[in-house]
């Protein structure tokens, strides 16, 4: 394909705001949309391309947004519909793009939907939700479970069936089979397409269908005690049916009306079955969120094994994608340690396709005990011990070393890092060595050249701790060599090379000419440009 027919979301790189952690403009504690304009100079500075928000809708806030009640509103504590305007402006001149949040497999059980479909079994909207009658013992109609703890069915006196919830009660869950449904949540799309948003993150995008038949999910031979209920059953009728293709492809018609917009998934799921997101001619996803480096243990080999399989995996012509954190899994930097956090930054930032980045991470930011009296997620506190806390990554950004780490002149709705006075932004800038820094001449040096925007990937066997790969474009060839091990490691690859070392996790070898066999410190990474 000729570089100018690469669109935008292939060459560039993501960042996820999650807005009420974000930046507080009003005092409340609470990340708001005048924060991010606030911020957007950094933002464009860092070398961002894409600024995806998570939800800012009206909402109860029972799952902090994720249960929404107006799909075409805006929550007034993050503004209003002239901030979003604003926003959408400010981020255009910038030359950036702005990805929205939809959340179209449960609405809030306060939406004037729901709240219409419960109030009888005759009403219009009735079938907009998934209603079953109970069994003969008065139980409910199936086994299905909900990810955050306990059935996922709710009783309702006073028609006397159960409504499926994926999630919280609050949440129930829309009928996708209904074609009014498809219509209503096609026109949500529509409505924020034309007023200029650049795309959408489609959350929970493989549980929008269900079994028509409502068969038992099988139990989990792998289940142990300690983990949590959901993991007691394998989700094979309540997720991931053929049929949720379908509304996908309907869905990506939408996105199609409008120029050069995107359309992400989220979808945990194995890469065979996530692939098949991407349609059988690239007519579903253009990015099913591959997670890969969310789940996998911190191996050379492992990693090396699953980037392989994933690009074999890809269809003709699709795209590949990386995530590296965000608001639902523990920050790199405490999963893979302090030291490790440059190599995963490298690797995120130079392998092929979509890298995105989720605030904070560029730098260093590590998950945040929180007391269990300060405890805000839903999912901990419905399975208090079991149920994982998603707070911990969830916390302020730290932009200064000033109170609140100039997050909020207010009290902040989650705990900051102790260490904020030396982990923020106005301190990393301009230092040498920081993550921040690391993270600018990365993404810099990703822009500049297209064989690390575009370019093929060439894996480079290697053994031990060492994770290596070539990225090529025309001539040009970049050789990135990971340690990802606490030992030193000797890189000796069967192949002739010689380059010059761009950036180096530990700077001392910046600079340098290297050849063929080298030596590499625990936790470094280099990227190399190699002579012609």
């Amino acid at each position: 394909m000729k570089y100018d027919n690469y669109l935008w979301w292939h060459k560039g790189v993501v960042y996820q705001i999650y807005p009420r952690s974000y930046k507080d403009s009003d005092g409340d504690g609470i990340g708001d949309l005048r924060g991010i304009i606030e911020k957007l100079d950094y933002i464009k500075n860092l070398g961002i391309d894409a600024v995806w928000i998570s939800p800012i809708y009206p909402s109860p806030m029972a799952d902090f947004g994720y249960d929404v009640s107006d799909y075409t509103g805006i929550h007034p504590m993050f503004g209003n519909m002239d901030d979003i305007d604003e926003l959408l402006n400010e981020v255009h001149i910038r030359g950036m793009k702005l990805i929205l949040d939809l959340v179209p497999n449960h609405s809030s059980d306060q939406h004037p939907w729901f709240l219409e479909s419960r109030s009888s079994k005759d009403n219009p909207k009735r079938d907009w939700y998934i209603w079953k009658d109970p069994t003969p013992d008065g139980g409910p109609p199936n086994n299905w479970l909900s990810v955050f703890g306990g059935p996922g069915w709710e009783y309702d006196e006073k028609t006397g069936q159960y409504y499926y919830h994926a999630f919280l009660k609050e949440q129930p869950d829309l009928n996708w089979r209904n074609p009014e449904v498809q219509k209503a949540m096609f026109d949500v799309m529509r409505f924020w397409l034309e007023k200029g948003v650049d795309g959408f993150r489609v959350d929970v995008m493989w549980h929008m269908i269900k079994d028509d038949q409502f068969r038992n999910d099988p139990s989990n031979p792998e289940y142990e005690k300690g983990m949590n209920s959901y993991s007691r059953q394998i989700p094979a009728y309540s997720t991931d049916q053929d049929e949720v293709h379908d509304i996908v492809s309907k869905m990506r018609n939408v996105i199609d009306e409008y120029d050069e917009r995107l359309l992400i998934g989220e979808i945990y799921l194995p890469v065979d079955k996530l692939v098949k997101y991407y349609g059988h001619e690239n007519e579903e996803a253009h990015l099913p969120f591959n997670f890969q480096l969310l789940e996998l243990p911190w191996n050379a080999a492992k990693i090396r094994t699953a980037i392989s399989e994933y690009e074999g995996a890809l269809p003709e012509n699709g795209w590949p994608n990386w995530v590296l954190g965000n608001h639902d899994k523990s920050r790199i930097a405490s999963r893979v340690g302090k030291e490790q956090a440059g190599n995963a930054a490298m690797l995120l930032l130079t392998l092929r396709g979509t890298p995105t980045l989720y605030y904070g991470d560029e730098l260093g930011m590590e998950d945040v005990e929180i007391s269990k009296d300060k405890i805000q997620d839903p999912q901990a506190l419905n399975e208090p011990g079991v149920g994982r806390s998603r707070d911990p990554e969830r916390t302020p950004m730290q932009w200064d070393d000033s109170e609140n780490a100039g997050f909020t002149s207010g009290e902040p709705w989650l705990p900051l890092m102790v260490n904020y006075k030396e982990l923020n932004v106005k301190k990393q800038w301009n230092k040498e060595d920081s993550m921040l820094q690391l993270h600018r001449r990365l993404l810099r040096i990703r822009t500049e050249e297209p064989a690390l925007h575009i370019g093929d990937y060439v894996p480079v066997p290697s053994k031990g701790d060492i994770l290596a790969y070539l990225r090529k474009y025309e001539q040009d060839e970049f050789l990135v060599v990971l340690n990802l091990g606490v030992s030193e490691e000797v890189f000796e690859p069967q192949l002739e090379w010689q380059g010059t070392v761009k950036i180096s996790i530990q700077k001392d070898l910046e600079g340098q000419k290297l050849k063929n066999k080298i030596t590499i410190a625990q936790n470094q990474g280099l990227l190399i440009k190699l002579d012609r």
